[in-house]
């Protein structure tokens, strides 16, 4: 994966290869398959590449539907639904080896003047004051010289606001599952919302299904499951940038039928809620942990 924010960018860069039609690069990486909040920030980059200026993403939609190859480019076809005077509406499908592996749906929206309120940032600790992914995943996995994180997601800061238990879990009766995580770009992004919104779009896969697995002791590359994005959903409530800390707190109601689900709030580290994320990913148990089950 991009080791650093120019990796990243350029990982957002797509080569043209026709009208509408797009290449995403893939990065140098030991994950098996394509990750998904990769594919979705190339996928919401070339629908952007269509939309004229003024307009701006305020949702996404999209289902994952096979693994992406990390040995191969990945190709994007965009679909000009419709363009209206305060809306605009494209389809990305993604392709490997002939066969799609991922959908999504953008909506574009001119900036208007209406009514104005949010939910407010809950109180956490400063992102200074926080564990970085790399610092707990150690502590969690034992594996004190493991640098895994380091070499896979060193465009992203990432860090825990709550440690207390694997995944970072905030305990509670009412939520069982919650995670609050600042995270950033590890560098500078260009002052520009597109790119923005892409690099926010790839960070917001990273943690979000691995809350659902907190009341049940695991983290997402625990090997008594079998994980996988199904589907991804955003909305951009509020202008943002991606290399300033973003609170990202994170919430599973509910784990059932071997799938979580999730949901998220962004906020800027000022209080403002910039984004809104919902996922559903597969949490399959295998082995002993499927045997444990009662």
């Amino acid at each position: 994966m991009p080791n650093s924010v120019p990796d990243l960018l350029d990982l957002l860069e797509l080569e043209q290869l026709e009208v509408d039609l797009y290449r995403g690069r893939q990065p140098d990486t030991a994950m098996q398959r394509v990750f998904g909040g990769q594919v979705a920030a190339q996928a919401l980059r070339a629908s952007c590449n269509t939309i004229d200026g003024g307009l701006a993403v305020h949702s996404l939609h999209s289902y994952y539907l096979r693994p992406g190859d990390t040995a191969v480019p990945i190709i994007y076809d965009v679909e000009r639904i419709r363009d209206g005077r305060s809306f605009s509406t494209r389809r990305v499908v993604a392709r490997q080896h002939g066969k799609s592996i991922f959908y999504l749906t953008a909506s574009f929206h001119i900036d208007e003047i209406g009514f104005d309120h949010q939910d407010t940032m809950p109180p956490v600790a400063d992102p200074e004051d926080c564990p970085s992914m790399g610092d707990l995943f150690r502590a969690v996995t034992g594996r004190a010289d493991d640098r895994s994180w380091e070499r896979e997601w060193a465009a992203l800061d990432a860090r825990y606001a709550a440690d207390s238990r694997p995944g970072g879990a905030l305990e509670g009766k009412d939520e069982p599952a919650r995670t609050q995580i600042w995270v950033r770009a590890a560098g500078k992004v260009p002052d520009d919302r597109v790119t923005d919104t892409c690099v926010l779009t790839y960070a917001s896969d990273l943690t979000l299904l691995g809350v659902s697995l907190v009341p049940h002791g695991l983290i997402i590359t625990s090997r008594e499951i079998s994980p996988a994005s199904l589907d991804h959903s955003m909305w951009f409530h509020r202008p943002f940038r991606a290399d300033e800390w973003m609170l990202y707190d994170q919430h599973s109601p509910s784990a059932s039928g071997a799938r979580g689900f999730a949901f998220g709030k962004v906020f800027s580290r000022d209080g403002a809620l910039i984004a809104s994320v919902a996922q559903e990913g597969l949490i399959r148990p295998v082995g002993a942990a499927r045997d444990g089950l009662s």
